[in-house]
């Protein structure tokens, strides 16, 4: 399958997109390869586009000015939209990072197209607020996670969100997404497979 129709197939299952209303954006749909390390959004950088990975793994961070200490808050792994979505749906600079973990592939449509998407189409209209709607409860989910949730429930939910991490992240970024220290984790890992 060639990354449009996955792209295809995913705001269809996402936002019920029909076949006619996909095809108005197919022209602008641009794939891209990315290398570990390289930056799909920077801090005070305004996030243009909103991707789609084909295969591949994100992380945005936030780094403490004073410790210079980095600290994970969201991985995008595949077949989930990418985005500093803050920064994306207020079109303002960005207050984090957002980078490539390992060689990854988005497939990727930039704001302004999908701003002439909204006005041309009721199912465009719909997927820009299904897309803020997603944002925002990711976020909120994430910090009602560590409000509310143990670290174990947090690994948990960490694997049934990004199964595959655990083969393609190193662990210290893992244990700083779930704000423990690598020692906790490895516990918790033990632990949950003793459970299995």
């Amino acid at each position: 399958m060639t990354e449009i129709e996955l792209v295809k197939q995913a705001l269809n299952a996402f936002a019920g997109m029909d076949k006619d209303a996909f095809e108005l954006s197919a022209p602008f749909w641009e794939v891209r390869q990315y290398r570990k390390g390289e930056f799909y959004n920077e801090y005070k950088n305004v996030c243009k586009h909103l991707g789609f990975v084909i295969d591949g793994v994100f992380r945005t961070y936030y780094v403490n000015e004073e410790t210079g200490e980095e600290k994970n808050m969201l991985f995008f792994t595949n077949n989930q939209f990418v985005a500093s979505y803050k920064s994306f749906l207020d079109q303002t600079p960005c207050n984090y990072y957002t980078e490539c973990m390992v060689e990854s592939t988005i497939i990727y449509i930039h704001i302004n197209h999908l701003f002439d998407l909204y006005k041309r189409s009721h199912a465009w209209e719909h997927f820009g607020r299904m897309i803020a709607e997603m944002a925002f409860n990711i976020v909120m989910n994430h910090t009602e996670d560590f409000l509310f949730k143990s670290p174990e429930q947090r690994y948990l939910e960490l694997v049934k969100t990004h199964p595959d991490i655990f083969n393609r992240v190193p662990l210290y970024h893992i244990a700083s997404f779930l704000g423990i220290q690598g020692p906790s984790l490895s516990r918790i890992r033990k632990r949950m497979a003793k459970i299995k």
